[in-house]
Formats: C-alpha cells, structure tokens, sequence
C-alpha cells in the first residue's frame, strides 16, 4: 500500500469513531453552524507576501517535527508575523494534530483557517465548519471528480471556501466551479517525494479564473518569488517554520526576505 492508501484507510476508521461519538444531527445542531466564515481568497487577494503557515506537529515523511507545539501559541505568532492564512492539521495519526487545534485558535485570531486533512466523509465537511475552518481542502488523488464536486458544493452551501489540490496532469479535471482555490503540491502523496518544479510544470495548465497555490517543499525566498513571477497567488509552508524552535519569527524573518 502507498502512504495516501494507509492514510485514507486510517482515516476511514477515524471518521466511523467520530460519527458514533458525534452524529451528524447533533452538528446541525449546534450553534457554530451558523457562524460567519472569513474569505480565504480575499485574504490571497490582499496580500503582500501570500504565505499560508501551517501548524503540524509531525509528517509521515519527517516524523516528528515539533511534538510540543501549542497551536494557541504558534497561530497567534503566524497572525502577528504577516501570514495571509494559517494551514491547521488535524490528522492525529500520521501527522499528530487534533480536532482541537483548530476549535482552541478560531477565537483567537481574524485569519482564515484551513483544516487540512485527508477528506473523504460529507461529515468531516460539517465538521469542519463547526470547528472553526473558513475553507477545506479536497485532495484529488484521494477523490474521484464527481466526489470533488459533490464535496466542493457541499462546503460552498456551508459558508465555507474549498482548496483542491492536484499533483499530476490527470487531476486537473477534478477543477469545478465551486473551487474556490487549486493548489498545486509539490509532494506526491504515494511516495512523499517533493519537487517544486511540479508546480512550474502544472501551473499554465490552471484555468486562469482560478486563483492557485503552491503547496509543500518550499524554503527559498527566491524560489518563491520565481513561482509568484509565474502567476501563483499564494504558497502554503509548514515544516520550514514548525522545525524552528520559535515558529512566528521564522515566518516574519522569510517575509522580509521576500
């Protein structure tokens, strides 16, 4: 089995787990179904430097990266370093994050979430609003493209904005019209290896009424600016700030650089 298999199959049993502790009546239910999301694109389109932080404790490539961190202390460092929107995981077996994470930093500061997780239940997109997240990622390697748009209209009918990653020249028909963002990740998901020029590559193949990101691989101030020159709006980066001992001010020192 690849990595992406291992993880979806884990993924399967963890949202059985959750359905039975919380059904999907009790999060209609709830109050926080109702609040009032922030825009993801408009946040891109205000931009300066379009640095999407995340917060992750570990990788199945890396192990762990940061297994201490707190998300109320890191998020609120990433707001006040300049980032444009924060990356939150929530997968707690191959990546070490919570549920929680996301709920403890909504009230904390006026970014726009993402939960980043594996998606693969309708569920985890109402989930998603009742825990904070303003946009979701969909993960085309892990969906069909009738289940992206299944996915995408579900969240948009929420409130919520919809990131769909692609890596190979085949996922580019999972695009719909409720796609918010594309993001284009540099890492394949079966074997983690990283190649930036994937999204040099993948890049002119985007509709150009979509805005897009860079996802994953990226630590160079110049590679960055190279991928902004060839007309990405955004570029979400974790491990080069969470392997930091003081995660905000690795952000804010690679904004300058910028």
């Amino acid at each position: 089995m690849s990595i992406l298999e291992k993880i979806v199959l884990q993924k399967r049993l963890e949202v059985d787990r959750q359905k039975e502790a919380v059904g999907l009546k009790e999060l209609l239910a709830l109050e926080q179904m109702k609040r009032t999301t922030v825009s993801f694109r408009q946040a891109l389109s205000n931009s300066h430097s379009g640095i999407i932080a995340e917060f992750k404790r570990k990788s199945p490539s890396k192990g762990w990266i940061y297994p201490g961190a707190s998300p109320e202390d890191v998020v609120t460092a990433y707001e006040q370093s300049g980032a444009t929107a924060v990356s939150v995981l929530t997968d707690p077996e191959f990546f070490g994050g919570m549920l929680s994470d996301l709920s403890k930093v909504r009230p904390l500061v006026s970014l726009p979430l993402l939960r980043k997780d594996f998606i693969i239940d309708s569920y985890q997109i109402y989930q998603s609003k009742v825990m904070g997240a303003d946009f979701v990622l969909l993960i085309a390697a892990a969906l069909s493209p009738a289940t992206v748009k299944a996915f995408a209209a579900l969240a948009k009918e929420l409130g919520l904005e919809v990131l769909l990653e692609i890596h190979t020249e085949q996922e580019l028909e999972c695009i719909c019209d409720d796609v918010d963002v594309v993001g284009i990740n540099n890492r394949n998901l079966k074997t983690f290896v990283t190649d930036v020029q994937t999204s040099f590559d993948l890049g002119s193949r985007i509709p150009r009424r979509f805005m897009k990101i860079s996802e994953s691989g990226l630590s160079d101030p110049i590679v960055v600016k190279e991928l902004r020159s060839a007309g990405f709006s955004g570029f979400l980066m974790g491990e080069n700030f969470m392997k930091e001992k003081e995660p905000g001010a690795a952000l804010n020192n690679f904004i300058r650089q910028l």
